[in-house]
Order: structure tokens, then sequence, then C-alpha cells
């Protein structure tokens, strides 16, 4: 496990943090959807071609999953993360294509102390996923708990 470099006195309303990059794979993309959302459009190629979308999309699901992923190897793991309470939004705003390379960052919108658990804090955050034409794809609105810095 890494050293702790985030703490919940490290968030401040405002901070952005840049927590990588995914290029998204043809082969992914029919993989997830096959088990977990397999519609038409996610997971054959005559289907979606005929869609409204024109050829295979990424499900929003494993959309946000990979983002999960960007977030737990570009942030979360040097973070005092105590998991999550829940997701306020999610927002699928462009489909992800194969080829499509993801950039993903998180912006802090409000951070409070716990009021009954002064071990912790709740940070509120937007995540933000846009792709290589730097056209936004995906926001997810939510909440984390942090520990708090050990005195």
């Amino acid at each position: 496990m890494s050293q702790v470099k985030w703490y919940f006195e490290d968030f401040e309303v405002g901070k952005t943090i840049e927590v990588g990059t995914r290029t998204v794979t043809e082969e992914e993309i029919l993989e997830f959807a096959t088990k977990f959302d397999p519609q038409p459009f996610h997971v054959d190629k005559d289907a979606a071609g005929k869609s409204i979308y024109g050829s295979i999309i990424a499900s929003g699901w494993h959309t946000c999953s990979m983002m999960m992923r960007m977030m737990v190897d570009g942030f979360l793991r040097e973070a005092a993360s105590m998991g999550s309470p829940g997701v306020d939004e999610v927002r699928w705003i462009k489909p992800v294509r194969p080829g499509d390379t993801l950039k993903v960052s998180t912006t802090v919108l409000d951070v409070r102390p716990s009021g009954s658990k002064p071990d912790r804090g709740i940070v509120m955050t937007e995540w933000r996923a846009i792709n290589q034409h730097g056209e936004l794809v995906v926001t997810v609105k939510g909440m984390g708990m942090y520990g708090r810095r050990p005195k």
C-alpha cells in the first residue's frame, strides 16, 4: 500500500486533480457489454451500425468502471479514502467508441467534516471524462469519505 498523501484536510473547493488517461478497445467494450449490458448497440456490430449511434459504443456502466479504475490508480491509492456513501448523479453525455482516449479528472465541489465521526470528513466531487477531441463524455457527481490527518 502507498503512503497516504491526501487526507480530508487537503481538499479545498475548486481543486481539480488529473487522474489519468485510458484508450478504450473494441474488445473490452464487447467483453464488458456481453457480460453486463448486452444491448444490441454494445454487442452487435450490425445492429449498432443501424442504431442512432452508427457503431458499437461502450456501455455507460463500462465507462464509469474505467473511470473508477483511473481514480484508484491515479489518486485514491494515495488517499485516506474510506469509501463512498453514494453517487448523486451520472450523466452519459456523448458515446464512448472504440479507440477513444479518455482523460479523467475530479474537481472538489464541497468539503465538510463528519458531524458524528470526528475521524473523517465528506468530500463532494465531480468526475469528468473528456475524449481525445476535447469533448465531455461523462460526469459523475458523488461523495467520498476521507480520514482526517493524524494528530
